[in-house]
């Protein structure tokens, strides 16, 4: 079984979908310390041919783990969707895309980070008919384990002798050793993000997923994640 595991983001960008489907299972790390400034509540969204942020208001004490974090203003969805339709109403897929990015929207848990971003991320890769099972972290017994046997429990809670599916950065802080000790094999993501037709110039990589609907629609989004699936194996 190929695992992949990463913080619940907000409406993430093409390469987390690709981590995703190249997955049997994703585990969304909630019981992960939130990070100021990360993309767990804000990503980029392009407007005007620049790339603007997408932030979630959010309240939350230092060291607070990401399911713990709370929202500052339960009317965040609404504004949020307002800030999106003036963003792409002109984008080509835009009367594709909207009824269902409304509709997930709505049924976003208003109660906390973790739980909202883990909604809109099942939702969107549901509705790109994406099988991946997912998991989340709080669900799992992985005791106080940290750093890379706290991966290696979550990866041995949801199957023993799994494949581990890390992004490139985990290169850098991961040792391989661990892993195989554990009978984990460690494989790494090896994305390229592609240049799609997009509302405005210069092309703008890197935004979130929600760029690539608008401008190419739910049937040309699934086809480009499963374009590069091929070509990564």
């Amino acid at each position: 079984m190929l695992i992949a595991i990463h913080q619940p983001n907000y409406l993430p960008w093409l390469g987390y979908f690709h981590k995703i489907a190249r997955a049997e299972r994703f585990i969304f790390l909630d019981r992960a310390q939130f990070a100021k400034g990360s993309y767990t509540n804000r990503v980029q969204i392009g407007l005007d041919g620049a790339a603007r942020w997408l932030t979630q208001p959010i309240r939350q004490r230092l060291g607070q783990p990401i399911a713990d974090v709370e929202f500052a203003d339960p009317a965040w969805p609404g504004k949020h969707l307002d800030a999106l339709r003036g963003a792409y109403a002109g984008a080509p897929a835009f009367a594709e895309i909207w009824p269902a990015l409304n509709d997930i929207y709505a049924l976003c848990p208003a109660t906390d980070l973790a739980a909202a971003n883990a909604h809109l991320i099942v939702a969107l890769a549901g509705r790109l008919e994406i099988a991946t099972a997912f998991v989340v972290e709080s669900a799992l017994e992985t005791g106080d384990s940290r750093g890379d046997d706290r991966l290696i429990a979550l990866i041995d809670a949801c199957a023993s002798g799994a494949t581990y599916l890390s992004g490139e950065g985990g290169q850098k802080y991961q040792d391989p050793a661990k892993f195989a000790a554990a009978g984990i094999e460690l494989v790494y993501t090896d994305f390229t993000h592609p240049i799609y037709d997009q509302c405005g110039a210069p092309f703008v990589p890197g935004l979130s997923l929600v760029d690539v609907l608008f401008n190419l629609g739910w049937e040309e989004t699934s086809r480009l994640i499963a374009r590069d699936l091929a070509v990564s194996g």
